[in-house]
């Protein structure tokens, strides 16, 4: 790859690179971006899959054995990330995807000579002859797009969801029975208890898995097949695909939909918007929740990673919830761009979603005793009087409490509408957190 500022010549060819006469043209004419904007991985990754299952199929309708199985050697090295250094291609370039299709095919076609003990750039094994046969950029990107998303979605975002779920759900479990008081608009209102709280985080996320989930049936869907092959190898270079990545990859119900539409990333696009939606509120209530540690509300002691300030010793800042809150901006953002944008998603809601789990949430402690001094400070338990002494005469107590400084318990005496031991049977906090009998 030549430096930036230096002119290629389109018919050069570096003997250190894999990439030939197209993938040259390619850096020549969209020179955009630089390195940060370069092909995703998951992309390249999937184009070592398709080329591989592309090249069985074809042997079995003539193309030579031995550069068939050259071909699939060299392949599965690019589905391995071995040759990434030989994809310099930026995003930005055709829609179809042509260029990466072409750098694909000419990477293979090198490597695969090379195996075979040939010079590279003699084409021994054609580019498009034989690696590219049976395909076309306009079936062979989309299907490559559907590869990699439906494995980043497999292999790293619902395991991570999956993982922070569970640890969610062990903090529900751990906190059941903490009453704390409730908050609506950040001002006091009725108790529930800490593990309430926190089921609620797990089922946003629950709901979040499955709506990831949901869109995978059509991301499953392949295009490849859409142009210029041979009777039923849309079928089977779908089942080829699914064999070698165990995922039920099939071929698209309608293969007008699946290369002139991209609506199955849409969806996509749209559940991990879902997803950093929610992800941003869990972020930002566990921050709020673990502001002080003695002038913010301080209810839960978040893990300390590292030191906040580089002025103020001893401050600890919640920065896993801030990493996380920017995470998902950053997905609110790309929604619903594709498919470098989706991808990308999808990769930053996996790292986040992990990092978040293992460094904030498996760490969170409940200060019990903070927990138990607002609570009981609250006026917002004056609800529980409605029902004896009516909402006015409520209000008056709590607003008499307020403005003197004093206790709902207090405030009530003084104003004459409950005695001490109906106040104590009415104000319980523990029976507050449900519906009552």
């Amino acid at each position: 790859m030549a430096m930036k500022g230096t002119r290629l010549d389109p018919f050069s060819f570096p003997r250190t690179n894999y990439g030939a006469r197209k993938t040259q043209r390619s850096l020549q004419n969209f020179d955009i971006g630089g390195e940060r904007e370069r092909m995703p991985e998951p992309i390249i990754r999937a184009f070592g899959v398709l080329k591989k299952c592309a090249a069985k199929l074809n042997m079995e309708y003539g193309l030579d054995q031995t550069i068939g199985k050259a071909i699939m050697q060299a392949a599965q090295e690019v589905a391995e990330g071995k040759l990434n250094q030989h994809f310099p291609l930026v995003v930005w370039q055709t829609g179809s995807g042509t260029q990466s299709n072409m750098n694909a095919n000419e990477v293979i076609a090198n490597r695969a000579a090379e195996i075979l003990g040939h010079k590279r750039g003699e084409k021994f094994v054609h580019p498009n002859d034989h690696v590219n046969r049976s395909q076309s950029s306009n079936d062979t990107f989309p299907t490559v797009m559907h590869i990699a998303a439906a494995m980043e979605v497999n292999s790293r975002l619902v395991p991570n969801l999956k993982t922070l779920h569970s640890s969610l759900q062990s903090k529900t479990d751990e906190f059941k029975d903490i009453v704390k008081i409730g908050r609506t608009h950040t001002q006091d209102a009725t108790p529930l208890t800490l593990g309430q709280e926190f089921s609620g985080y797990t089922t946003q996320v629950k709901y979040g898995i499955e709506r990831v989930l949901c869109t995978l049936p059509r991301l499953y869907q392949l295009a490849q097949g859409g142009y210029g092959c041979w009777d039923c190898f849309d079928v089977k270079i779908a089942a080829a695909v699914a064999d070698e990545t165990n995922l039920p990859f099939v071929t698209a119900e309608n293969k007008f939909e699946a290369l002139a539409a991209h609506d199955a990333f849409v969806e996509t696009s749209g559940a991990l918007n879902t997803v950093a939606a929610s992800l941003m509120k869990i972020g930002n209530d566990i921050r709020l929740l673990g502001s002080g540690p003695r002038c913010g509300l301080g209810e839960l002691i978040l893990p300390e990673n590292e030191p906040g300030s580089s002025i103020m010793p001893g401050k600890v800042n919640p920065t896993q919830c801030e990493a996380l809150t920017m995470v998902c901006a950053q997905v609110m953002g790309n929604h619903p761009l594709i498919a470098s944008a989706l991808l990308h998603s999808l990769r930053l809601l996996g790292d986040a979603s992990s990092s978040f789990e293992k460094n904030c949430v498996r760490g969170i402690e409940a200060n019990r005793e903070r927990i138990s001094k607002l609570l009981h400070e609250s006026l917002m338990l004056v609800t529980s009087l409605n029902p004896k002494i009516g909402y006015d005469n409520a209000a008056a107590v709590a607003k008499k409490a307020h403005k003197e400084g004093s206790t709902l318990k207090e405030s009530a005496l003084k104003l004459g509408v409950l005695t001490s031991e109906e106040f104590d049977n009415l104000v319980v906090p523990e029976k507050m957190i449900g519906p009552s009998d």
